[in-house]
Formats: structure tokens, C-alpha cells, sequence
């Protein structure tokens, strides 16, 4: 309808869907090979022209690579330079590099689990809502539908478990043949981020932090004058900023926990315990 701000899909809406996708160690690995292959997006001066480079995650066997993954390899079996290649080397859980949630919120110990504190959405019931609604109303005004100011209203309100902060780091290999694709590739990672080393990447709605290391190595053969073919290897480190949630696949729990609050609480009265029943009064409620 048209000045209807509550349409789902809409820019200024109030209503709005939200997908709460998990944030793994494989989301952090992903989104740093987004960085480099979209962000910094390579070329290099090749025998074809300019062309982008191939950027890939070290992995597999050799002999895997050799028979299953050809198109990085000529007919030698040697590998197609220019080259990039990116591996983890390690990762730390370090109490001192946190991001926004710096306090520990346990989880809930019940089966759902999930930190109440960290809500990500709250939304009313409608058909729990108008239950209670219906019944006071039906009640105090002998209408289901008569209008008051309804003060018991079912909540739906959903949370997620705390985020794990953790430091991975990765080193990215630079292999070309001769000094100009090095220079080529080079040269964009030293000026993507400025004066600073600190950079921002996506991955499935998880936004993290990565920092490039200051030494960047040169282990090229170059200077040797045996048979082995040449090449130029650089090599630098990345540190990236991620944060966990929930236990992966190993996780029982839910990733989002889904709650619903207490209307109202009722005490069963205990008629005998508050004196109803007059005791010392011989058949006061019995007939013979």
C-alpha cells in the first residue's frame, strides 16, 4: 500500500529480514582470498599480455595437483607462473586483541543456550498476543474484539552466543618468473591501504580486520647459476582480526536462540495452608 512504511524490503522500512549467518574459521580464510583476488585484484605482464593472476589456497598433495589440477601446471608439470599462493600458519586466541565485545557473557546452560544480553532482534507474537488480548477483553468487556490498551504482549526476542575473538595468521607467496611481474604484483599491496596497514574485509556479512605485516622476504634463486629453472619468490605476512560464534558443525546448540517472555505468573493458593477450612469446627464443611 502506498506510505506503508513497514513492507518488508524496503529502505526505510521498520520492518526488515535479517540472516544470521555463521562465522567459522573457513568464513575467515574465504574472506581474506576475497580480499586479494576482488580488492587487490592483481595483473601481471605475461606472454598472453595482461593478464590476472591466479590466486590459491595451498592445499592437497602434489601428486594430487599434478593429475587432478592441470591448469596451473604446463606440460612439464611445472607450475604456470606468475603465481599467488596463501596459507594459514597459525592462529591464537589473545585476551588482548578484542574487538567491540570485550566482557565474557556466558552462554545459557539450558538446551538453547545462547547469551541473553546479545539480542539480535525483538519482535510481537501476533497469534500468542491476541490469545491473551481476546481473553481479557472477552472477560472485562464481553468481546473478543473490543479494543483497550492491552498490556500483555508475548515477545519473540532471538540472541546468539558471544563472539570468540581469535588472530590468524597467513603468509602470502608471490612466485613469478622474471623481476617485472614481481615489481606488477608487488607494488599494489604496498599502496591498497596508505600510510596505514590495517584493512577491512567481508564475508557473509561478518566483517573483519586484517593487518599486513611490515618485512616482505625475497627468497628468488635468481642469484644461482645452477640448472634449476628461475624464479622470484616474495613473501609477507597477513594478520587478520576474526572472531568465532558458536562450536561449527560440533555445536549441539542452536546458532540463534529464540525466546518468548512471561506474560504474567500465577501462584496456585493452597486453600488448607491459608486457614479456609476451620479445623477445630467438628463436620463445619461435611454433612452426615
Amino acid at each position: 500500500m502506498p506510505g506503508d512504511s513497514t513492507k518488508v524490503g524496503e529502505k526505510n522500512s521498520a520492518v526488515r529480514e535479517m540472516t544470521m549467518m555463521p562465522s567459522t574459521i573457513e568464513t575467515i580464510d574465504h574472506s581474506l582470498h576475497d580480499w586479494l583476488n576482488e580488492e587487490v585484484n592483481p595483473f601481471a605482464t605475461t606472454n598472453g599480455g595482461w593478464e590476472k593472476v591466479d590466486i590459491r589456497w595451498v592445499s592437497g598433495e602434489r601428486s594430487w595437483q599434478v593429475k587432478a589440477d592441470r591448469d596451473i601446471r604446463d606440460n612439464s608439470s611445472r607450475i604456470i607462473l606468475p603465481m599467488i599462493t596463501m596459507h594459514r600458519t597459525g592462529m591464537q586466541k589473545d585476551p588482548s586483541m578484542k574487538g567491540v565485545a570485550w566482557a565474557h557473557i556466558p552462554s545459557d546452560s539450558d538446551a538453547k543456550g545462547g547469551a541473553r544480553t546479545l539480542t539480535v532482534s525483538r519482535r510481537i507474537e501476533p497469534v500468542k498476543t491476541a490469545k491473551f488480548a481476546n481473553a481479557t477483553a472477552s472477560r472485562l468487556y464481553k468481546q473478543q474484539t473490543f479494543p483497550f490498551d492491552n498490556k500483555r504482549v508475548v515477545y519473540q526476542t532471538k540472541t546468539f552466543s558471544i563472539p570468540v575473538y581469535v588472530v590468524a595468521n597467513y603468509t602470502i607467496s608471490i612466485r613469478t618468473e622474471y623481476v617485472q611481474q614481481m615489481n606488477e604484483i608487488v607494488q599494489p599491496f604496498l599502496t591498497r591501504t596508505g600510510q596505514i596497514n590495517n584493512f577491512f574485509m567481508l564475508r557473509d556479512g561478518h566483517r573483519f580486520e586484517g593487518f599486513i605485516q611490515n618485512d616482505l622476504s625475497d627468497n628468488s634463486n635468481a642469484v644461482n647459476m645452477g640448472d634449476d629453472s628461475r624464479y622470484y619468490l616474495n613473501t609477507f605476512d597477513i594478520k587478520v582480526l576474526g572472531y568465532l560464534i558458536g562450536g561449527g558443525k560440533n555445536d549441539e546448540k542452536p546458532r540463534v536462540t529464540i525466546r518468548e517472555n512471561a506474560v504474567e505468573v500465577r501462584i496456585p493458593r493452597e486453600r488448607v495452608i491459608f486457614g479456609d477450612i476451620n479445623e477445630y469446627l467438628k463436620k463445619g464443611f461435611y454433612r452426615d
